[in-house]
């Protein structure tokens, strides 16, 4: 039996400006380098469309009953590798790329208005900053209302709240793919190292 535990990273696809979408180009960095023997590295490539996250994101929590999901975009206005907190549920009025936009302009109807990822992004951003990767971290708490933002907040919602988001740098404005990789890699691991000390937290909280 696989006792391994397994981690979903994603990518976009291109969009807009960004001809060559860095966050496919990371994750794909990050599919090379890994994450150790001990876990199972899935990678997917989003369209950005509404409606295909809509019907994706359930069947891969439902298939693969992850440990962790992380969903990499890229932004134009980022210089530094930026770890968003929380997901929006209302104001998404702009057209993917088949210009189409949901009616209701949220995610999930009668959710609630923001989502907050189990995981704290502050005390992660120190830990991966002083680790020196060459890369600077920087938290988040709007991930913009268009398809990052949704894809989030979808995620967190089917997930428990076992999700992050990342958003890189378009590529050439400070790192290459290979850096971003090894960002990605740092902070995946970090992330669930973090979901680890939770669990022995609460397991030490039970047996009180």
């Amino acid at each position: 039996m696989d006792t391994k535990k397994t981690v979903i990273v994603t990518g976009f696809q291109p969009f807009g400006e960004h001809k060559v979408n860095a966050s496919w180009s990371a994750v794909q960095e990050l599919e090379n380098l890994g994450l150790g023997e001990d876990i199972n590295l899935l990678v997917k490539e989003i369209p950005v469309e509404y409606k295909a996250v809509s019907k994706l994101l359930p069947s891969l929590w439902k298939q693969y009953q992850p440990e962790l999901v992380v969903h990499v975009g890229v932004s134009g206005m980022a210089t530094s590798v930026t770890l968003e907190q929380c997901g929006h549920n209302y104001g998404y009025t702009r057209p993917d790329n088949c210009h189409f936009c949901p009616n209701s302009q949220c995610c999930i109807n009668e959710g609630p208005d923001c989502i907050m990822s189990v995981i704290d992004m502050d005390s992660l951003c120190k830990k991966v900053n002083s680790s020196s990767q060459g890369v600077a971290f920087s938290v988040s708490k709007d991930a913009g209302r268009y398809l990052c933002d949704y894809t989030y907040y979808t995620s967190l919602y089917l997930g428990n709240r076992r999700c992050a988001f990342v958003h890189v740098p378009p590529l050439g404005k400070r790192h290459s793919a290979e850096d971003l990789g090894r960002a990605l890699q740092a902070v995946v691991l970090e992330m669930l190292q973090s979901l680890e000390d939770q669990m022995d937290q609460d397991h030490c909280q039970d047996g009180h």
